[in-house]
């Protein structure tokens, strides 16, 4: 359902079986897990958060382990800050 580098690829799935019959499946949320930071980078100066994680992380789609260092749930949590934590062992 995911690919193995969504920060959902491991999260259980719950389905439901609404009263017309219909079944709805939703991913179980994930909480951020805290991590070291390496060092910051400027929110204005960078833009949005997939060209951070690219430049910084080698990953385009690793923002979500911007919000991890960051302690957020969701990306857009992140715009209102100046600064964004950059987690240890950034780009691979």
């Amino acid at each position: 359902m995911f690919t193995s580098d969504s920060r959902y690829a491991n999260q259980p799935v719950c389905t439901i079986t609404l009263p017309s019959g219909a079944q709805v499946s939703a991913v179980v949320p994930v909480l951020p897990n805290p991590v070291p930071i390496a060092g910051y980078a400027q929110q204005a100066s960078q833009g949005r958060l997939d060209l951070v994680a690219a430049q910084y992380l080698n990953a385009p789609t690793g923002f979500w382990r911007l919000c991890d260092a960051n302690n957020s749930v969701i990306a857009a949590a992140l715009a209102a800050r100046g600064l964004i934590g950059i987690p240890l062992g950034g780009a691979s």
